[in-house]
C-alpha cells in the first residue's frame, strides 16, 4: 500500500513537472534571445571548443559550458579567425568582443532558431532538476502532501517559468545553493567523509555557477553562531561537550571547502589551458615562467571574476515610478509582492498564521513537532540561509530583477513544507476548522496553477492583481517586463498591419532584422521629421527607465507581447524637443542600462561592423577616463 501511494506521488510530481516543461519550452520557443543569453551563448561554445575562459569572466563557466554541450554535439560553428575572438585576448577587449562573436554564433555562422533551442535546452533540464530536488527536500520536512504543495508552487511560479529555459546562471546558483545547504546540513548531523565530499560537491557547483554563491560561506558561518544561542538536536547543551561537538563538524565541512576550492581549481584549469596567460606577465616573460603563470591562472580568473561583480555591483535601477542611483532596500520585496501568484501569497499568510498559533499553544503541552526532529537541522540551516541572502538582497546596490531573488524564492517556498503537517495538529483540537484551512490550502494551490496557465505564454511581464492595472513600467524594470525576448511578437505586430518597414526600439543590442526583417533601429527619445506618420514599436522598459519617452503615450499606444512592448502610430508632425508635448531635450535623456552614454548604439555599431572593434574600444576606453564624476541621476519621471 505504501509502494503504491509512492507511486502515485511521483507520477503526480512528475505531471507536475510536464507541466512546468510545456508552460516554460513553449514559450521560450516564441521568444528571441534576450540579452545576456548573446554573451553566453558564445562564451559558453568557445570553452568547450577552444578551452579558453576570456569571454565573460564575469560569471563562473558552469551553466555556460552545460548550454553548450549540445551545441558542440551537433557540430555548431564558430570562426575563430574573425576578428572578436583575435581581438578579445584581454579582460576589457573581450568584453566588447563577446557581444560580437555571441551574435554571430546566433545568427550569422548557424541557423538562428535551432541554436537558440539546443542551447536553451540544458537549463531547462536544470529547472525540473531544480523542482525535483524541491519536491524531494519539501516531502523530508512536511511529507507527501508539502512535497507536492511546494513542488505546485514552484512549477507556477511566473518567474521561474520564464527564466527557466533561459542561458543565465541564476537557477542553476539556485539547485546547486540548495543541494549545497542541504548537504551541509547532513554534514552537521552526520559529520563523516563521505558527506563532506558530496557537501564539497555541491558546494563546488554552486561556484561554479555564480559568484554570488560565496553568500554560502554566510551562511554556514550564521547557522554556526545560531547553535551556540540555541541548540539543535542532538547537540550537546553543556558548553565543554559542545564545544567538541562543533569542532568535529566545523573540520568536516572545512575539508569539504577544500575539496570544493580544489574542484573549482582544475575545472578552471582545464577550460582555461588554451587560455594566454598574458595577464600574469607581470611574474616573468620568459617559457620558464610560463607553468607557474598556467598553475595561477585559474585563481586569478576566478578572483579577477569576483572583483569585476565588487566593481560593478552598484548601478541605477527604478522602481514604483521613481528612478535611483542605485539599488534600494525595498526593491525585491516590492518586486515579489507584484509578480508572485497571489495563491502563493496567500499560502506564505496562511502558513505563517498557523505557525503562530501553533507556537503559543505548543507551550502549554508538546505536541508532535511539525518538522521531524530528524530533519531539524536541516529546517534550521534552510532558514537561517533565508535570512542570510534575503539580508544581501536588500543590501544589493545592483537590482535589476527578480532572478536575482532567485534563492530567497525558493527557500520561501520550502518553508511552506509544515503546512500540512501543522493543518492535520489542527484537526486534532478543531476538526472543522482544518477541513476548512486544508480546503483553502487547496485552493490556493489551484489557483497557482491555474495562474500560470493563464498567463501563457508572457511569464516575463506579469504582475499580479496588486498591481491593480496600473502599468508595468510604471511600477518595475528591466527583465520584470521585458529582456528583448518579443521579438517575434513585433514581427507578427508588422505582418497583422501590413508594414514594410517599423521603427523598433528594442531593449537590447542584437541586431532585430534577424527576427524583425521590418525593423528599423529607432530611438524614441532622438525623434526626427522622417519618423512622422510611422509605426513604432518599443520596449516598455524604454517610456520611463531605459529611455524618456513618456511623451509618447499621448499618441494612444497598443500594447502587446502581453504588455512587454508597445506600438504607437506617430503624428504626422512630430513636436519639438523639450515642448510639453514633445520628445525630450538631449540633458532629460536616459540611456539603456544606466550607462553614461548611448550604449546600444555603441554597440550595434561593432555588431554591424566588427572591423572597428580595436577603433571602438579605443574610443570607450577615452570616454570613461574623460568621466570626473558619475552621471546626475536623472529626474524622477
Amino acid at each position: 500500500m505504501e509502494n503504491k501511494r509512492d507511486t502515485i506521488v511521483s507520477i503526480v510530481a512528475g505531471a507536475l513537472l510536464i507541466l512546468m516543461a510545456v508552460l516554460a519550452g513553449g514559450a521560450a520557443l516564441r521568444e528571441s534571445v534576450t540579452v545576456d543569453e548573446v554573451a553566453h551563448i558564445g562564451a559558453g561554445l568557445s570553452y568547450l571548443q577552444r578551452l579558453d575562459l576570456r569571454f565573460n569572466e564575469e560569471h563562473p563557466p558552469l551553466p555556460k559550458v552545460l548550454a553548450a554541450l549540445p551545441l558542440v554535439l551537433r557540430g555548431t560553428h564558430a570562426d575563430y579567425s574573425h576578428i572578436s575572438w583575435t581581438f578579445s585576448d584581454s579582460f576589457f577587449p573581450a568584453y566588447l568582443g563577446q557581444w560580437v562573436f555571441g551574435e554571430r554564433v546566433l545568427t550569422q555562422w548557424n541557423e538562428p532558431v535551432s541554436t537558440l533551442a539546443w542551447a536553451r535546452a540544458p537549463m531547462l533540464v536544470v529547472a525540473l532538476m531544480l523542482g525535483w530536488v524541491l519536491f524531494v527536500y519539501a516531502r523530508k520536512l512536511g511529507g507527501d502532501w508539502a512535497g507536492l504543495l511546494c513542488l505546485g508552487v514552484y512549477v507556477s511560479t511566473p518567474a521561474f517559468i520564464a527564466f527557466a529555459p533561459l542561458v543565465h546562471t541564476d537557477l542553476a546558483v539556485t539547485l546547486f545553493s540548495l543541494l549545497t545547504l542541504w548537504r551541509f546540513a547532513e554534514l552537521w548531523q552526520n559529520p563523516t567523509r563521505k558527506n563532506a565530499v558530496l557537501f564539497s560537491l555541491c558546494l563546488a557547483a554552486a561556484l561554479l555557477s555564480k559568484f554570488t554563491a560565496n553568500i554560502l560561506f554566510f551562511a554556514f558561518v550564521a547557522f554556526a553562531l545560531s547553535t551556540r544561542w540555541r541548540a539543535v538536536p542532538g547537540q550537546p547543551v553543556a558548553k565543554p561537550e559542545a564545544r567538541p561537538w562543533r569542532r568535529l563538524r566545523w573540520r568536516f565541512t572545512l575539508q569539504g571547502i577544500l575539496w570544493a576550492a580544489l574542484i573549482v581549481y582544475m575545472f578552471y584549469f582545464i577550460f582555461s589551458i588554451h587560455q594566454p596567460t598574458s595577464a600574469l606577465e607581470r611574474l616573468g616573460h620568459s617559457a620558464a615562467t610560463e607553468p607557474l603563470r598556467r598553475l595561477l591562472m585559474p585563481p586569478w580568473l576566478y578572483l579577477r571574476g569576483v572583483l569585476v561583480v565588487l566593481i560593478s555591483g552598484s548601478r541605477p535601477t527604478y522602481i514604483l515610478g521613481h528612478g535611483y542611483p542605485h539599488g534600494v532596500w525595498f526593491y525585491f520585496p516590492v518586486l515579489f509582492l507584484f509578480k508572485s501568484a497571489l495563491g502563493f501569497l496567500g499560502l506564505l499568510a496562511l502558513a505563517l498564521s498557523l505557525a503562530l498559533t501553533q507556537k503559543r499553544r505548543d507551550e502549554a503541552n508538546a505536541p508532535a513537532p511539525a518538522i521531524p526532529n530528524e530533519f531539524a537541522i536541516h529546517w534550521r540551516v534552510l532558514w537561517v540561509s533565508l535570512i542570510v541572502f534575503t539580508g544581501f538582497c536588500l543590501l544589493s546596490r545592483l537590482d535589476i530583477s527578480i532572478r536575482h531573488f532567485s534563492i530567497p524564492l525558493v527557500l520561501l517556498i520550502l518553508l511552506l513544507a509544515p503546512l500540512p503537517r501543522m493543518i492535520g495538529r489542527l484537526q486534532q483540537s478543531a476538526p472543522n476548522g482544518a477541513w476548512f484551512v486544508a480546503a483553502l490550502a487547496a485552493v490556493l494551490t489551484l489557483s497557482c496553477l491555474v495562474t500560470a496557465v493563464r498567463a501563457y505564454p508572457y511569464y516575463f511581464p506579469f504582475l499580479n492583481a496588486l498591481s491593480f492595472g496600473r502599468p508595468g513600467y510604471v511600477l518595475v524594470n528591466d527583465s520584470n517586463l521585458d529582456w528583448n525576448q518579443s521579438l517575434p511578437e513585433v514581427k507578427v505586430f508588422a505582418e497583422q498591419h501590413g508594414l514594410q518597414s517599423i521603427d523598433l526600439d528594442e531593449y537590447g543590442f542584437t541586431d532585430p532584422r534577424v527576427d524583425v526583417p521590418q525593423a528599423k533601429i529607432w530611438d524614441c527619445q532622438r525623434v526626427t521629421a522622417a519618423d512622422a506618420g510611422q509605426w513604432a514599436a518599443l520596449s516598455v522598459n524604454m517610456i520611463m527607465d531605459g529611455h524618456n519617452c513618456k511623451w509618447l503615450l499621448q499618441y494612444a499606444p497598443e500594447p502587446f507581447a502581453g504588455g512587454s512592448m508597445y506600438a504607437v502610430h506617430l503624428p504626422e508632425h512630430i513636436p519639438e524637443a523639450g515642448s510639453p508635448d514633445g520628445p525630450p531635450l538631449p540633458s532629460e535623456f536616459r540611456e539603456f542600462g544606466g550607462a553614461p552614454f548611448d550604449i546600444r548604439s555603441f554597440f550595434l555599431d561593432i555588431i554591424y561592423h566588427p572591423e572597428n572593434i580595436p577603433q571602438a574600444w579605443k574610443e570607450m576606453e577615452a570616454r570613461f577616463k574623460s568621466m570626473n564624476k558619475p552621471k546626475s541621476n536623472p529626474s524622477t519621471p
